[in-house]
């Protein structure tokens, strides 16, 4: 008997400062990196009209993938989290045949859009266990509510322009979308096992900064913060009169560690302590119910920054940089090349992941 061979899946990740792309194939429970790359861009894809922006990154993206040789044309995207509405709900159990219905008119209450003018789409996540959303009062829930035996589900709306406008860059690029998801998702896939109990996942990419409190592999929360590596990095610059590339060598090289030059670190500290204290609020509503965070996990292109480690430990959680190549095999003497890319490409490696869920 014959067997196919595994089909390879391409991840594009187009971000608010590049574009990232991953291509891998699946080998048992681990994925063999076939190709990836990054490039720059400065046109944003909204959720309002972007023709203009969709023909600019679609020449970029198109010359990426030429560049980078990507041998397949089936692809995942990423949705970034500020672009959709998501909430986890809670529902009695019901017949699957009243699901969609059901489902729907719970939407109206949480999605701030005609449900016509959305993609509405759900999963159910396990039951008998307390999900959270960010209209969640967390010190409201009791024991008498945690005992209720009730569907969680991940309700997920996206605005249909802005589905349109992905469709209409992949077919200009000749590319056929496989299933667009959220950031958060896919960065859970790459970086997360579904038993390291609670974690609180933060994920600082160039112009925002995402929480995601995740509990067994599952999302419990997400909330979005306008700040990131760029927003630190134009504090440096003005703070020093220096341009912005001298400014990013100095993030880099000198981050929050003590010993650089003093100036340097306490630039940067109120974008951060914004971040910590935002991460201490989410840990505190959680635990107010007996709960508990396992510990913080850093990703993104930013994670990268000296000596943040030390600076979250004052949360009293292990602090800890992900590691998305854990699950990738690619040949040994690439790793030198590749590793500092890992935090950067982690939601594109998600994304071509996902052919295995």
């Amino acid at each position: 008997m014959l067997f196919s061979k595994p089909k390879s899946q391409l991840g594009v990740d187009i971000g608010t400062a590049d574009i990232k792309i991953v291509q891998l194939r699946p080998q048992n429970d681990q994925f063999v990196l076939e190709t990836y790359g990054i490039v720059d861009v400065s046109y944003q894809i909204s959720s309002k009209d972007s023709g203009a922006a969709i023909i600019q990154n679609a020449k970029t993206l198109k010359a990426l993938m030429q560049k980078a040789k990507v041998t397949t044309n089936k692809v995942v995207a990423s949705l970034a989290n500020s672009s959709v509405f998501t909430s986890v709900i809670q529902m009695p159990k019901i017949p699957k045949g009243e699901m969609r219905s059901a489902v729907e008119f719970e939407a109206r209450k949480y999605v701030p859009l005609p449900l016509s003018e959305v993609a509405l789409s759900w999963s159910i996540l396990e039951d008998n266990r307390v999900r959270l959303n960010k209209d969640t009062n967390l010190g409201s829930l009791n024991s008498s509510a945690t005992s209720q035996v009730k569907n969680r589900i991940l309700l997920t709306a996206v605005p249909n322009v802005v589905i349109d406008n992905y469709v209409s860059l992949f077919k200009q690029v000749g590319l056929q979308p496989q299933a667009l998801e959220i950031e958060a998702l896919s960065l859970i896939r790459s970086v997360l096992s579904k038993t390291e109990g609670t974690v609180l996942l933060i994920d600082i990419g160039a112009k925002s900064t995402s929480l995601n409190l995740v509990q067994d592999g599952y999302l419990l929360v997400s909330k979005n913060l306008n700040v990131g590596g760029d927003t630190i990095t134009t504090s440096i610059a003005q703070s020093l009169a220096i341009n912005f590339a001298r400014a990013e060598q100095f993030k880099k090289d000198f981050g929050l560690n003590p010993t650089a030059a003093h100036q340097i670190p306490q630039v940067m500290r109120p974008i951060l302590d914004l971040i910590k204290n935002e991460a201490a609020q989410l840990m505190s509503l959680y635990e107010s119910r007996g709960a508990r965070v396992n510990k913080i996990l850093f990703t993104g292109g930013s994670s990268k920054l000296p000596s943040l480690k030390e600076f979250f430990a004052s949360l009293g959680r292990p602090v800890e940089l992900s590691d998305p190549w854990s699950r990738i095999i690619y040949p040994p003497d690439l790793k030198p090349i590749i590793a500092p890319f890992g935090n950067n490409l982690a939601v594109a490696m998600g994304l071509a992941m996902r052919q295995m869920d």
